[in-house]
């Protein structure tokens, strides 16, 4: 019995944890993070629906229901949950086909998918899904939301836009003569103070303040653009009563929404999981994955009884709710209540938000999304990921979203047993005795040195073991050696998450030291340029090497 209730444990939420130690100066920090959060998610909410291709209140709606089941029952402390550019392209297409009844369906078929997958422990198994596959989807995501703005940020007279990325881009052309001008100076406008706001005061909110000041610009002067309630009519100011009739459906639809339901809920599970890790990487605190999991399974059930859209962690918001001094899980369920307070009490007002500014922070969220700089930084790992990068990119962009989620796992699975057929050594296969070294116990070792030994090809799956390290030492040693000996080979996955772990020990004042690197994977980290960051110096050949370095690094400090 005992052991029946502790597997369960795993689902009890953060914020029932948090009520044993929780006082009133908790509550202040939590008040303030969550209502700068709930303001910093409303312009969001409104935009991640329209490029969905749904009314704006259904964002809203999504915010807040979701958002306070997320954190009320989720595994984060900090995670704030919500609509997100993640599922723009895939609900976009849903819509398209099926209307909103079928991505109603869908989002019910995720929902029950990923209750499963947290009972069954599946959360884990996310450390599986490797860097080049996630940083292709996010890409190839941020290109589609960016082209899904140019009607609204240069008012385009264009109907309803197709679905295909080719066929978009030529209405785009065949509709320029109409371009607006008043439009296309508002949007712009945006996009720059955006851009200045964020360089010169990056304190202040860029999303909100740029729709605060455009949404004063075209009611003062009267400018004639197209505004949410010029398009959809004023924002109710109220959630809908729950429906309950989306569990009424007929088999034929269950069998065509299928695929896109798998999509759904593995990207919910995805993002939802790789936020709760940045989160920690913030805070120094451990998610529980299968909670969170069970609370993204019951959010998106949630959201849509109440007429929103599929929901899942919000990285953005998340680290802004971490550097707003958020301690617990209520800074996100206070971010719902003040996104529930804003529509009503303000909702006319809202509604006159100007379209153009929501499409120039929809294009600001897309670069950030993009991640440029580590989507380039990949065409320095092994050719392989980099075959797995482009086909997720690349396949997203020009066919959909669930075909690149498809292909790219298979993909990614079919390189991990090419590497280790090629690389058979890395079996757990005892050493011949003149290669073995003395072991490690054996020696005296300082208590500020803390050594860790890597066995086998350094995968993604090994990847995330790595994160956690640290985080499992009681206190941070002066010096951390980490033995590369058995490992023959080592991917982009790999690659980042070791750049991760350095710069995680260069925040804790920790020199992180690699022995043993042999030179096959000698060769990858110096084409990733890891050798640099972490320093030639600091790469041994063997562990003697590198205790007699760590030893003397001891004495001068």
């Amino acid at each position: 019995m005992k052991h029946y209730l502790k597997n369960w444990r795993v689902f009890v939420p953060k914020s029932v944890e948090c009520l044993k130690e929780y006082k009133f100066s908790t509550f202040r920090k939590d008040l303030f993070s969550g209502v700068t959060v709930g303001i910093i998610a409303l312009p969001l909410a409104l935009a991640f629906a329209i490029a969905s291709g749904v009314a704006p209140e259904r964002g809203l709606f999504t915010a807040i229901v979701a958002g306070f089941l997320i954190s009320l029952l989720g595994g984060s402390r900090v995670q704030i949950g919500g609509p997100t550019g993640a599922f723009v392209v895939v609900v976009y297409s849903v819509v398209q086909r099926f209307g909103y009844e079928g991505l109603v369906l869908a989002t019910l078929i995720a929902a029950i998918l990923l209750l499963i997958a947290a009972l069954c422990r599946l959360g884990t198994w996310i450390k599986y899904i490797p860097y080049p596959l996630t940083i292709g989807f996010t890409s190839g995501i941020a290109v589609i939301i960016f082209s899904s703005q140019m009607r609204d940020l240069f008012g385009l007279n264009t109907g309803t836009l197709p679905a295909d990325f080719i066929e978009k881009w030529s209405v785009y052309f065949s509709a320029f003569p109409s371009l607006d001008l008043t439009t296309t100076l508002l949007g712009l406008g945006t996009l720059v103070f955006i851009l200045i706001i964020r360089k010169v005061a990056p304190v202040i909110p860029w999303g909100i303040s740029a729709i605060i000041l455009a949404t004063l610009i075209t009611t003062f002067f009267h400018l004639p653009v197209e505004t949410i309630q010029s398009r959809f009519g004023e924002l109710p100011r109220t959630l809908p009563t729950p429906n309950f009739s989306l569990f009424s459906f007929t088999w034929d639809e269950l069998h065509r929404l299928i695929p896109d339901a798998i999509t759904i809920a593995l990207l919910a599970g995805i993002e939802s999981l790789l936020s709760a890790l940045i989160a920690d990487g913030m805070t120094g605190g451990k998610h529980k994955s299968n909670c969170e999991l069970m609370a993204q399974g019951i959010a998106n059930l949630g959201s849509i009884i109440f007429g929103g859209i599929p929901a899942t962690g919000a990285i953005a918001r998340t680290a802004a709710n971490v550097k707003t001094g958020a301690q617990t899980p209520f800074s996100g369920v206070i971010h719902a209540i003040t996104l529930f307070l804003i529509i009503f009490f303000f909702a006319p007002i809202v509604s006159y938000i100007p379209l153009a500014a929501l499409a120039a922070v929809l294009v600001m969220i897309a670069w950030n999304m993009c991640e440029a700089s580590r989507f380039i930084h990949l065409f320095k790992a092994p050719l392989g990921d980099v075959g797995v990068l482009l086909t997720a990119f690349l396949l997203t962009v020009f066919v959909d979203i669930t075909a690149a989620v498809e292909v790219g796992m298979i993909f990614a699975a079919l390189l991990f047993m090419k590497r280790m057929s090629d690389h058979p050594e890395a079996l757990p296969l005892p050493l011949k005795e003149e290669e073995e070294e003395m072991p490690i116990s054996k020696k005296e070792i300082p208590k500020e040195i803390e050594i860790y030994e890597i066995e086998g090809p350094f995968f993604f799956g090994m990847a995330d073991t790595l994160k956690d390290v640290l985080s499992s030492i009681e206190k941070p040693p002066k010096v951390f050696i980490l033995r590369l000996r058995k490992v023959p080979v080592i991917d982009a996955s790999g690659l980042f998450a070791l750049k991760e772990f350095y710069l995680k020990c260069k925040r804790q004042e920790t020199t992180l030291m690699l022995s043993g690197v042999q030179k096959g994977p000698l060769k990858t980290l110096r084409k990733f340029g890891l050798n640099t960051l972490i320093g030639e110096e600091h790469i041994f050949s063997n562990i003697d090497a590198a205790l007699k370095a760590s030893q003397k690094l001891l004495k001068l400090s």
